[in-house]
């Protein structure tokens, strides 16, 4: 498994972005910007991450992971964080977001995990206005509010 830099058409990788949001609509407007690093089981893409810059100095955002369902659960989706977060720090970041829903227990799970920590909640940042399905149930729980996570790229 290797992971690496891609520069390639980013259609290709629309699969994997389709399992990290919901909406196509939302993916349409962030697929084309900053930089992918994807990882690779010889010639087969079987994650992502994006990282794009947030506007704000020394702040990078991790707009979109994803590892394909087989591959899920032994440990790329670490490695593509540290590889983030190495880009990040080599690009002098200071700090790095994420944000998911607040109804995606696993996914918040799995970030804190890796370091982050919560620092805001916006509600009503899923449904219909913002391009996803109305009624869309995570593990039970209804697809409205995001959570915000960050992770201190000068500590540790």
């Amino acid at each position: 498994m290797r992971i690496e830099r891609y520069d390639a058409d980013r259609g290709a990788l629309l699969p994997l972005f389709a399992l990290a949001d919901d909406s196509a609509t939302q993916v349409a407007r962030y697929v084309s910007l900053g930089e992918i690093l994807v990882a690779r089981d010889g010639e087969l893409i079987v994650g992502h991450a994006q990282i794009v810059e947030s506007g704000r100095p020394g702040e990078f955002e991790l707009k979109s992971l994803a590892v394909l369902g087989p591959r899920q659960g032994a440990g790329l989706g670490r490695e593509l964080v540290e590889a983030v977060v190495a880009r990040c720090r080599e690009r002098g970041g200071q700090r790095l977001i994420v944000s998911t829903a607040a109804a995606a227990v696993g996914t918040l799970r799995f970030y804190q995990r890796q370091g982050f920590r919560m620092y805001l909640i916006v509600q009503d940042a899923f449904g219909p206005s913002t391009g996803y399905p109305d009624g869309r149930l995570i593990d039970g729980v209804p697809l409205r509010d995001q959570v915000f996570l960050e992770l201190d790229l000068e500590s540790g």
